[in-house]
């Protein structure tokens, strides 16, 4: 087993409350055909949409799998508690229900959703039932500065426990071979790009040319999996880097919008390519969890 800086990271308490969907003035949604319609979107409890379920084909726009979470308190009048909620949350956080009717039930963190600023949770589909809009929640942040030990492979978003049940290998030359479910090509991200840092949010990777899906086989993503977006890096901002290669997770629906498309939160970013994609369709948060 890879060994970590785990023992030196601090775990400490985030909070937020499940947020309501937001609907718009003028609601219609414009795809790159010039398509127009009204589709459900960001925020909410989603039922019928968990990690493991895929990622297209639905009637739905940036849609986030089971429960959204957003910290409205202002501090100096500022967004300082929604920024630490999404700057410290890791996937596979630990996140306890403090108020309402499921009140001590847990689930876990999924990912982290930018532009809205959302933390994603995942919950059994009976505590789904139970919980309401406006009910608090309260996250374990555990895993911001994880590293491997030795390794120049940046490591972020990954709950020290998470990162330990995922099969990573350890290659000649420094290499780590990770498993994913896909590999992207970078020509295809869209917006996120070239943001400053991805200890938060995300970027999309575009689903409008259908000769690259069919050749990278993008048909059939899943919410949770693991993916390999070759030619990038994320160590800092997200740009195109020949040889690099960053590992993330899709964290949201398919998206109509030009630009747009399933979600990916950076978890690991090599800008020298010492990352080495493994295909196993195994890859995705679902299987992981049941291992932690």
């Amino acid at each position: 087993m890879l060994t970590t800086n785990k023992d030196k990271l601090v775990c400490q308490s985030v909070i937020g409350e499940i947020t309501s969907p937001l609907g718009g003035v003028n609601p219609y949604r414009i795809s790159p055909d010039g398509t127009a319609d009204i589709y459900p979107g960001v925020g909410g409890i989603t039922y019928n949409l968990r990690i493991g379920d895929q990622a297209g084909g639905l009637f739905a726009d940036h849609v986030e799998p089971g429960v959204s979470l957003s910290n409205f308190t202002k501090v100096g009048g500022q967004d300082g508690p929604n920024r630490a909620l999404n700057q410290f949350s890791c996937a596979g956080n630990v996140a306890k229900i403090i108020s309402g009717e499921a009140k001590g039930e847990t689930g876990r963190v999924t990912g982290k959703h930018g532009g809205i600023e959302h933390v994603l949770l995942d919950f059994e589909p009976e505590i789904l039932e139970e919980l309401a809009i406006g009910d608090k929640i309260q996250i374990k942040a555990h895993g911001c500065g994880l590293q491997i030990s030795g390794s120049p492979v940046k490591t972020m978003n990954l709950d020290p426990a998470l990162f330990e049940v995922i099969p990573i290998k350890e290659l000649a030359g420094g290499k780590l071979e990770v498993p994913v479910t896909h590999l992207i090509p970078a020509r295809i991200m869209g917006s996120g790009i070239g943001s400053s840092h991805s200890q938060s949010g995300d970027y999309d990777i575009q689903l409008f040319d259908e000769v690259t899906i069919k050749e990278y086989g993008l048909d059939d993503l899943r919410l949770g999996d693991f993916v390999a977006i070759i030619d990038a890096d994320a160590t800092f901002g997200r740009i195109y880097k020949t040889g690099g290669v960053v590992v993330g997770v899709i964290v949201h629906s398919d998206c109509v919008l030009a630009g747009h498309g399933p979600g990916v939160m950076v978890t690991m970013s090599s800008r020298d390519g010492l990352i080495v994609p493994k295909i196993d369709p195994e890859a995705n948060l679902k299987n992981y969890f049941g291992k932690i």
